[in-house]
């Protein structure tokens, strides 16, 4: 019987990290809230080869994580969960959306998400700023006010936050993040499937000045 030699056969690091892609994906897409038919227009891969992909059951390669990478805006070892070697430092690249810039504090897809929020200061042109626009979404996130002055429109509430308090509310309820006084904020975002409960302290907000919609 032939005996193998060194290096033959599949690497059982190398198949666990691949045996770990489709559960990163199906987590990543659906935190995002994002259909497999959307995913599958932006990216140009078919929905079924998404569902296997996620599913185990289509092997990860190349082709099919750099679109996926590009649509996710993660890096693409986050993707497939590959250990980290050497180097310690942290590069962090700062996101802009909805008129904010979010910087990713966390590396990892799926589960727990923590992130740096920055929401400018408002138009210094003498314009109203923007009216609240609240959003919903799958998840439950917890914030920090790290500097400048939160308005944050829960529901039927309206609440201003000062550096130092945190809220945490369900994200399936209409939620709106701004300036409270035109000035910028600065926060610390924890968002996911379950997040550590925190103290609310809070004050209504005083007018409708303010800031970013989200």
């Amino acid at each position: 019987m032939e005996r193998p030699t060194p290096g033959s056969g599949p690497d059982p690091a190398s198949e666990a990290v691949l045996g770990s892609v489709g559960p990163r994906l199906r987590a990543l897409r659906r935190e995002r809230g994002v259909t497999l038919a959307a995913l599958s227009t932006s990216t140009g891969i078919s929905e079924s080869t998404l569902s296997r992909l996620e599913s185990g059951q289509r092997r990860a390669t190349l082709e099919l994580l750099l679109p996926l990478a590009r649509i996710y805006d993660v890096p693409l070892d986050d993707l497939v969960g590959a250990p980290r070697t050497g180097d310690p430092r942290i590069h962090l690249k700062p996101v802009s959306r909805f008129g904010m810039v979010f910087v990713p504090l966390s590396r990892r897809p799926g589960g727990l998400q923590a992130f740096k929020m920055i929401i400018p200061g408002g138009a210094r042109d003498g314009s109203a700023p923007p009216e609240p626009t609240p959003q919903t979404h799958e998840g439950f996130e917890w914030l920090y006010v790290l500097a400048g002055r939160l308005r944050l429109v829960l529901g039927d509430r309206d609440l201003t936050l000062s550096p130092g308090e945190a809220a945490e509310f369900d994200t399936a309820l209409p939620h709106w993040l701004g300036s409270a006084d035109g000035g910028a904020v600065e926060l610390l975002v924890i968002f996911g499937p379950q997040g550590a409960r925190a103290h609310l302290r809070a004050t209504p907000a005083r007018g409708r000045s303010g800031g970013a919609g989200r």
